[in-house]
């Protein structure tokens, strides 16, 4: 083994590439005192890869090396398991406690191919880990939530870990999922999704981008870059992810996380933060095309409703529209407008899977660049509250820049989910420019559940315009029970700034609407709302700016888009 003088010694060579400062200060520095419950751990201990066998050359798996390498870290107590500059072709590598993987300048981590559908080995005979063995609530949420050693990296019930470094986590051998794998909708009046309601498994999503299709149900197929479940102390900070499968990371129920300055460029979910808690997510860059880029989530998965809480997310670039890779290298090349089935999902996003909540969360100085809107949900049961989001900018969305969103999915065990809520939500200072047109802002709950208590303050939405009169007339169906999402109610909506339906409690102060072109729909559709304040906020006034269906207690004041109004109760009445 490479002792830790000489591996010392090794890393100041490599100063020349920005290492000698970082792999002899930083990365001890991951398990200062506040991040570790262990007093045991030697600090500065380094263990190489090269010195358990592993060599780097892009053919040869070094995943047996690596796993060698961190159980020697663990059982010493812990230490630094050091990649240096090279190509390390891996299959399942397994963390443990008090280990630190540090990814050096020009260190690739590439996830070996799966096995191709048919087949029962990959590269060169080797396979990921077995997923775990189904269980009863696996029907509560996707395959790809229920299943965390199927990845590339995975940990399981450890603690003071680590990965760090300005390496490269490149999962071109890695399935990004099977599809959406949402159960049919249900009857209204059979709602609930779970085992005692078996669905048909979903289609296979057809191949995408420049490498094999891998089915991630197939044993030996590994679909996710990360995974980590039931861990404490945890930190990720530095490095990038080329195509991390269905997950670039996916965390459920990690407690005491730190997410700092990744780049993730990738098909499927960037980040998804599932059931945790006590979590910093700053300073990162993510691109995905066909999903969302940071989602917390909380799902049903660890057999528990367990609510994501105490959150902030904060210094965040998330795009959908630029092809893979591209922002790695920094080039930001868009794709064709015409490129088959791209999406441009991209977005920040609380659900869809939300069984336990969404509580004490702040979104703060982010930019959504030519993808979806922001987006909370609650649709399986979740207390979603106490939010706070500001300091937004967004360019190019392609529709609903808010997305709020309390529904009656109900996916989860039939006897104890119940409709949940959503409330206490303030945003402040947001910008959003070119937006799509079709689908303005949608902030909806369901007949008999309002969501309550919403703020908004200093917003400015700058959309495309040309809606026309009978846009104005469309009636958007309830759909209760339907998947969440900004055209679950039709392609487009009748309002061309805010649809506001089944809220209770609403402030909006400061806030303007201005269409490119002529829009013939009202700037703020309301139904059924009840004591709603409308402060200084301006919208063009022909047609008129207010829409209102069912609504209670409505003030309007000193604003560009009506007359100061007050009235107790209105229907079918426009301002």
């Amino acid at each position: 083994m490479t002792t830790i003088n000489s591996a010392r010694r090794e890393l100041l060579k490599l100063g020349g590439m920005g290492l000698a400062a970082t792999a002899a200060a930083a990365v001890p520095s991951a398990y200062a005192a506040p991040r570790s419950s262990s007093a045991a751990f030697p600090a500065g201990a380094i263990f190489d890869i090269r010195s358990f066998g592993a060599l780097g050359d892009g053919k040869t798996i070094d995943s047996p090396a690596i796993n060698k390498a961190i159980e020697a870290a663990a059982a010493a107590g812990g230490g630094t398991v050091f990649f240096p500059a090279g190509t390390w072709l891996s299959f399942s590598i397994r963390l443990k406690s008090h280990v630190s993987l540090y990814l050096s300048q020009g260190c690739v981590l590439l996830a070996a191919d799966s096995p191709k559908p048919g087949e029962t080995t990959g590269y060169n005979g080797g396979t990921y880990d077995a997923a775990e063995p189904n269980t009863a609530w696996d029907a509560y949420q996707d395959y790809g939530h229920n299943h965390w050693k199927n990845s590339l990296i995975w940990g399981i019930d450890i603690q003071d870990v680590s990965i760090i470094g300005p390496g490269l986590i490149y999962g071109k051998g890695l399935s990004y999922g099977a599809g959406p794998g949402r159960p049919p909708n249900q009857a209204q009046n059979n709602r609930g999704f779970g085992p005692e309601r078996p669905a048909n498994a979903p289609p296979p999503r057809p191949p995408r981008g420049n490498y094999a299709m891998f089915q991630a149900e197939q044993p030996g197929v590994g679909n996710k870059a990360i995974a980590l479940k039931n861990c404490r102390n945890v930190l990720f900070r530095d490095f990038s992810i080329l195509k991390g499968g269905h997950f670039g990371l996916l965390l459920t129920g990690v407690d005491n996380l730190t997410i700092d300055n990744l780049t993730i460029d990738t098909d499927r979910d960037g980040m998804d933060i599932d059931c945790c808690r006590n979590v910093r997510v700053s300073n990162c860059y993510v691109n995905s095309p066909w999903d969302d880029a940071i989602c917390p989530k909380s799902s049903y998965a660890l057999g528990y409703a367990r609510a994501t809480e105490n959150m902030t997310i904060t210094n965040c670039y998330v795009a959908g529209s630029y092809e893979l890779g591209t922002m790695l290298d920094g080039t930001y090349k868009k794709f064709a407008a015409d490129t088959p089935r791209l999406a441009r999902n991209g977005r920040i996003k609380c659900g869809t899977e939300s069984n336990g909540g969404f509580k004490n969360i702040t979104i703060s100085n982010c930019v959504f660049d030519a993808c979806e809107g922001l987006a909370l949900e609650s649709e399986d049961g979740a207390l979603c509250e106490d939010i706070a989001i500001s300091n937004i900018t967004m360019r190019d969305v392609v529709n609903a820049p808010l997305f709020f969103r309390l529904g009656t999915r109900l996916r989860g065990p039939k006897e104890s989910t119940k409709v949940g809520t959503l409330q206490r939500i303030v945003i402040d200072n947001l910008v959003s420019y070119n937006t799509g047109a079709h689908i303005s802002s949608i902030l909806s709950g369901i007949p008999g559940h309002a969501i309550q208590d919403i703020k908004l303050s200093n917003v400015f939405i700058q959309h495309q315009g040309g809606g026309s009169a009978d846009d104005a007339k469309i009636v958007m169906p309830e759909n209760e029970d339907s998947y969440p999402d900004p055209g679950m109610f039709g392609h487009t909506t009748p309002s061309q700034g805010f649809f506001l339906r089944h809220i209770k409690n609403l402030e909006m102060s400061h806030v303007e609407v201005q269409p490119a072109q002529a829009d013939q729909r009202p700037s703020f559709y309301l139904e059924d709302v009840n004591r709603a304040d409308f402060i200084a906020v301006t919208a063009p006034t022909n047609p008129s700016a207010f829409a209102l269906h069912k609504v209670g207690d409505l003030r309007i004041a000193i604003s560009r888009a009506a007359k100061d109004t007050q009235l107790a109760n209105a229907d079918n009445q426009s301002l």
